[in-house]
C-alpha cells in the first residue's frame, strides 16, 4: 500500500486509557540475530521486530552465507549459526541508515578470512566510523576507505582479530564499543578497552553484555569504563526471547503525560535490560505516577494537566531525548537536557532538527554543544514537521497531534526504520 507523503493528526476527546504491548526491541533484535550467526548451533529468536534496520541486518547475514528462517506471522527467527567462520569468503553488505547494522558487521567481518565490502544510503556515508575502524585496526583487523577517510563504504579484508588492548578518552558511541565486545569473543587474544570518561549510552552497553552471555559468551566490566573480553570463546546457540522496545514505549507513555491519561505498556518492567524504561522515571518528576513490577510499567498523567518542566541527564537514554523536548513544549517552566551531543550522528542532526522543528511551532528552544532547553511560552502552535528522514521525529512530534488541532507530519514512512505501524497503532489512541 502506498504511504501519503503527510500525515494529518487528529487530537483526542478525552485522557488516553489503554494497555499496549510493543514490537520487539530493535536494539535487542539486531545483537540477538548476529550473536545467533555467529553462534555454534540451530536458535530461535521469539518477538524479534520486523522493520527496516532489522530486514537490513537479515539480508547482510544472508549475504555472509548464514542460514535464517523469518516466520513473518510468529515473528520468529530460526538462524542456524556458522560458529565464527561466515560461509561466503566475499560480500558486498548494504547497512542502509542503520547503525547498528554497519558497526556490528564493521567489526564481525574482520573475525574469518574474506574480503567484505559496506556502504550505505547518502546519510550514512556521512556518519563517521573511523573510531571503530582506528581501534579495530590496533586489534589487527584490516580495514580501508573507499572515499572519504573516516566513513564508509569501507573494505575489509579480514584475516581474523588478532585482540589486544585498547586505551581511549572516550567514545562518541556506545555501538562502537559493543561492537568491539561482540567480535572480541572470536578473537585469538584477550581484547581489553579502557576509558577515561564515562560513556555515552551505557545501558546499550550492559544490553550487549546481557545478550552475549545468553549466547554463552562471558565479558567483565568494571564502572562501565573497563572491559575485559577473554577469548577465545564460542557463542552457542539458543531460545532467545526479545523484550518490546523501550524506546518506542516512550512515546505511548508520554501520550499519557500529555492528555492526563493512563497508559501501560506490558512486557516492559524493572526487569528489562533496556535503559530506555528509565524514561517512566523522567514523566514522574514531570509530575505524573509511575507504578512499575517486574513486567510491566504504568505511567498515570497528571490530573490536573499540569506538567512540570525538569532539569536531566540523558546521557544513558539519548534516544528518548526527542520525546522528552516535545512533551517540554507543553510544561510549565523550562526543561534542560544534559549530556546528548551524540545526537548529531545519528539518522539526522536531531539537535538541530529538534530546534528548527520546534521554532516552527512557535517553542523557545536553545541549543548548547550537549543538550538543549527548552522554554515553554504559551501554547505551542500546530505546524507541518518535517522528519528529514528520521523515525524519532515522526514518532516524537506525534505526541504533539494529541492535542494540537492541525499538525501534519511529512514523510511519515520514515518510521518504517523500526515501528512500521507505529501510525496505526497510534490512530488507536
Amino acid at each position: 500500500m502506498e504511504r501519503p507523503e503527510t500525515i494529518r493528526l487528529t487530537p483526542v476527546s478525552r485522557p488516553i486509557h489503554r494497555s499496549i504491548r510493543l514490537p520487539g526491541s530493535k536494539s535487542i533484535t539486531n545483537r540477538a540475530l548476529l550473536l545467533a550467526a555467529l553462534a555454534d548451533g540451530e536458535s530461535q529468536l521469539n518477538h524479534i521486530l520486523l522493520a527496516d534496520d532489522t530486514r537490513l541486518m537479515i539480508d547482510a547475514l544472508r549475504c555472509l552465507g548464514v542460514p535464517l528462517r523469518i516466520d513473518e506471522h510468529e515473528l520468529t527467527a530460526h538462524v542456524s549459526g556458522v560458529a565464527g567462520r561466515w560461509p561466503n569468503a566475499e560480500a558486498n553488505l548494504f547497512c542502509g541508515n542503520a547503525g547498528t547494522v554497519i558497526r556490528f558487521l564493521t567489526a564481525a567481518c574482520t573475525i574469518d578470512h574474506g574480503r567484505y565490502r559496506l556502504d550505505g544510503v547518502e546519510r550514512m556515508r556521512e556518519r563517521p566510523i573511523d573510531e571503530l575502524v582506528d581501534a579495530l585496526r590496533e586489534l589487527g583487523a584490516q580495514i580501508g576507505y573507499e572515499d572519504q577517510d573516516g566513513c564508509c563504504p569501507l573494505t575489509i579484508r579480514a584475516t581474523g582479530l588478532r585482540g589486544g588492548a585498547l586505551e581511549r578518552d572516550s567514545t562518541v558511541s556506545s555501538q562502537y564499543v559493543s561492537a568491539i565486545l561482540m567480535a572480541g569473543a572470536l578473537a585469538a587474544q584477550d581484547v581489553m578497552i579502557g576509558f577515561d570518561r564515562p560513556l555515552p549510552s551505557r545501558p546499550y552497553i550492559a544490553m550487549t553484555m546481557h545478550v552475549m552471555q545468553a549466547f554463552g559468551v562471558h565479558a567483565v566490566e568494571r564502572n562501565m569504563m573497563r572491559f575485559i573480553v577473554p577469548a577465545p570463546q564460542c557463542y552457542r546457540a539458543a531460545n532467545y526471547d526479545i523484550e518490546p522496545d523501550a524506546s518506542a514505549a516512550s512515546y505511548f507513555l508520554a501520550a499519557a503525560a500529555i492528555t492526563g491519561g493512563q497508559v501501560t505498556i506490558e512486557g516492559l518492567g524493572t526487569a528489562s535490560c533496556q535503559g530506555d524504561i528509565a524514561f517512566a522515571h523522567v514523566l514522574g518528576e514531570m509530575g505524573c505516577r509511575v507504578e512499575q513490577d517486574e513486567w510491566q510499567t504504568t505511567v498515570h498523567g497528571p490530573s490536573d494537566g499540569r506538567l512540570n518542566g525538569v532539569t536531566v541527564n540523558l546521557g544513558d537514554m539519548p534516544d528518548v531525548a526527542q520525546t522528552l523536548a516535545v512533551l517540554a513544549a507543553f510544561a510549565t517552566g523550562p526543561t534542560h537536557i544534559q549530556n546528548v551531543g551524540n545526537l548529531r550522528i545519528k539518522e539526522t542532526d536531531r539537535l538541530s532538527a529538534l530546534e528548527s522543528q520546534l521554532a516552527a511551532m512557535h517553542v523557545d528552544i536553545e541549543i548548547c554543544n550537549d543538550g538543549l532547553t527548552i522554554r515553554p511560552n504559551g501554547v505551542p502552535r500546530a505546524a507541518r514537521i518535517k522528519t528529514f528522514d528520521d523515525h524519532r521525529m515522526a514518532m516524537s512530534f506525534a505526541i504533539a497531534g494529541l492535542v494540537l488541532d492541525g499538525m501534519e507530519i511529512e514523510n511519515p514512512a520514515c518510521v518504517e526504520k523500526t515501528f512500521p505501524e507505529f501510525f496505526d497503532e497510534w490512530s488507536r489512541l
